[in-house]
């Protein structure tokens, strides 16, 4: 799974990697060390301008920085709550799940990452105790990490008036696979990230053939990541700040 990343990078240097078009100051997140489920994000994501057809009835696509909360709620969900458990999608059956077969069908995004943290299990010799120590996990060129994600909205029904901010809530979740390289090492799953050339069609609200998406779908860095070990403050979700990040021995 991908249960904490780091998010650093301003919204301006996100807006100009990846090409956005939207963007509203009001929108700006702080910079987060330890991204937890339930937090606001970044998310890169295309949606149409209804009102502008053209001849064929088709709306030119826009692509915007939003910040949806991770957590995936579904649509049809009778409580919001159930977007805590739903920080993950598996590539395996994500085209396949009631929660998430929608969104990837139409609501897919890039979700910007400096990196993730993974937790491996390690024994202690002298008492045999279990403790888990958390790796901080990153592209091994510094590189931002576009991590595949999705999104929805749910419509509050408390909320009479669909035009009311209020009636929405935006949601996201990642997708992850099978562990490998450096990752592997620490954890048996791992998120999913796009290269530069795919963006495109995997941001493309029109683009709905699902082997082709998942085949767009490729491991962090094309696997050239590193792992070090970092303290376990950042097993505190309050714990915030780039000391986090520290190696420790």
């Amino acid at each position: 799974m991908c249960g904490r990343y780091v998010s650093t990078r301003s919204p301006q240097e996100l807006t100009r990697i990846f090409d956005v078009a939207r963007w509203s100051p009001e929108e700006t997140l702080e910079q987060n060390w330890n991204v937890a489920p339930t937090n606001e994000v970044y998310a890169v994501l295309e949606r149409a301008d209804r009102g502008e057809e053209d001849e064929e009835g088709e709306a030119p696509a826009r692509r915007e920085l939003r910040t949806p909360r991770w957590g995936l709620v579904p649509s049809w969900a009778k409580d919001p709550k159930i977007g805590s458990r739903m920080i993950n999608a598996r590539v395996e059956t994500v085209h396949e799940k009631p929660a998430y077969r929608r969104a990837f069908a139409r609501r897919r995004c890039l979700l910007p990452a400096d990196g993730f943290y993974e937790w491996q299990q390690l024994k202690d010799e002298a008492t045999g105790k279990v403790r888990k120590q958390p790796y901080f996990i990153h592209p091994a060129d510094g590189q931002v990490m576009a991590l595949a994600g999705l999104y929805e909205y749910w419509r509050n029904p408390e909320v009479k008036d669909r035009d009311d901010p209020a009636a929405w809530l935006l949601t996201c979740t990642i997708i992850t696979t099978e562990a490998t390289d450096a990752a592997g090492r620490v954890h048996p799953r791992m998120p999913l990230a796009l290269t530069f050339d795919h963006y495109e069609a995997w941001l493309d609200p029109r683009h709905d053939d699902t082997e082709h998406l998942r085949a767009l779908l490729t491991r962090p860095a094309d696997g050239n990541l590193n792992a070090r070990p970092v303290s376990t403050a950042v097993n505190n979700t309050r714990s915030n700040g780039p000391q986090l990040l520290e190696e420790v021995r």
